[in-house]
């Protein structure tokens, strides 16, 4: 992922999340924005930078996962296996992989 250094956001700014996200899932692009909006929004009614960083954490997560089809794919079929199974072992399979592949893409964010 494309990223300018910056202290506050862990190394990722908002022009290189937006870049990111418009070539990866640009259909998301307005709930980004909206989320951005309620960060600080929340952020100047707490007097915290908390919900700003939480924003750009959740988003630079989303993007290292998007940004490799091979984990996205294996990312979306745990949702939909989740969304679509009643069996326990299926569904705790796949919460178990979405849990691995969020942890993954964490620690790749967290190296920017």
């Amino acid at each position: 992922m494309p990223h300018d250094t910056n202290r506050a956001t862990g190394g990722v700014t908002l022009p290189a999340l937006r870049s990111a996200v418009a070539a990866l899932a640009p259909a998301k692009l307005p709930e980004l924005v909206e989320e951005m909006q309620q960060a600080f929004d929340r952020a100047g009614q707490d007097g915290s930078t908390a919900p700003i960083r939480m924003f750009y954490r959740r988003w630079a997560i989303f993007v290292a996962i998007e940004r490799d089809p091979a984990r996205a794919a294996r990312f979306h079929a745990a949702e939909q296996v989740l969304e679509s199974s009643e069996a326990g072992n299926d569904r705790q399979a796949a919460v178990r992989l979405i849990g691995s592949i969020v942890r993954t893409a964490q620690c790749e964010v967290e190296a920017l």
